[in-house]
């Protein structure tokens, strides 16, 4: 019965594979799969410049004005024993990376790059779940493998820290499934 349920749950996954290879490489208009963050684009500019500027004078800073040099926000994750552990998490960061900087329990096994559900968070609030942007297609497909999806589900990967979810909470589902090492299960 396990063996004709792996069978199953492979099927499956390989027919979404060949819908979306499909969709991707036969529809009429091309679209990138994945478009870097602004951030990101900002940073990649910088370093394939030709002529780097470089100055003698120093930097401006706001820490004499009494400003935070970066905004953050206030993230709560609520482990599966339900245990709550309070983090700031600068703006423009994803909930995965900061889960990580602060020794939190949220796997990511593809790293970010929307290709496993391992790092799925479930957001405790729905205020806070409809100031997200809608999630991606290829958001939901990973979804779709994601153990204990629910209704506010989402990929920590793919939450990204803005000012207007200051004070989110996140809980951390009590499995993942994560198909490179547990195979069908």
């Amino acid at each position: 019965m396990i063996l004709l349920k792996c069978i199953s749950n492979l099927m499956t996954a390989i027919k979404k594979l060949i819908n979306r290879f499909a969709l991707e490489h036969y529809s009429g208009c091309w679209r990138p799969r994945f478009e870097l963050h602004p951030e990101a684009k900002t940073f990649q500019s910088v370093i394939f410049q030709k002529h780097h500027q470089f100055s003698t004078t120093a930097a401006v800073s706001d820490a004499a004005d009494g400003k935070k040099e970066k905004e953050t926000i206030s993230v709560t994750f609520v482990d599966k024993d339900g245990d709550e552990k309070q983090i700031e998490v600068p703006v423009g960061m994803s909930m995965l990376e900061a889960a990580h900087q602060n020794d939190i329990e949220l796997e990511g096994a593809c790293e970010g790059s929307l290709a496993c559900s391992t790092c799925h968070v479930i957001v405790m609030d729905m205020e806070y779940y409809n100031k997200l942007e809608d999630p991606t297609d290829e958001e939901n497909d990973m979804l779709d493998l994601a153990f204990g999806l629910t209704e506010t589900s989402r990929l920590g990967c793919q939450v990204i820290a803005q000012p207007e979810l200051d004070g989110i909470r996140l809980a951390l589902p009590v499995a993942t499934r994560n198909f490179a090492v547990d195979g069908c299960t």
